[in-house]
């Protein structure tokens, strides 16, 4: 049982990684040259890395909050 308890946090952990670097890979795709101003490549950066992180971590709660709720519900009907 205690098992049970270290595996869930590391599989949020993994799941959050995994999720945000996917976000990332998928807003490479963008083009933000022409939303751009000139000389603020840093704060284009750190926007990308922030909208990467809110993508990332929303769609990974989403899938474990599935998994939660798909887990419990044999216990609705046992």
């Amino acid at each position: 049982m205690d098992g049970m308890f270290g595996f869930q946090p590391l599989l949020a952990i993994v799941s959050h990684i995994i999720f945000i670097g996917l976000a990332f890979f998928a807003l490479q795709a963008l083009m933000p040259e022409k939303m751009i101003r000139k000389n603020r490549v840093f704060q284009a950066q750190l926007l990308f890395i922030f909208l990467s992180i809110l993508i990332g971590s929303s769609v990974s709660n989403f899938f474990l909050e599935i998994s939660y709720w798909s887990g419990r519900l044999p216990t609705l009907f046992g």
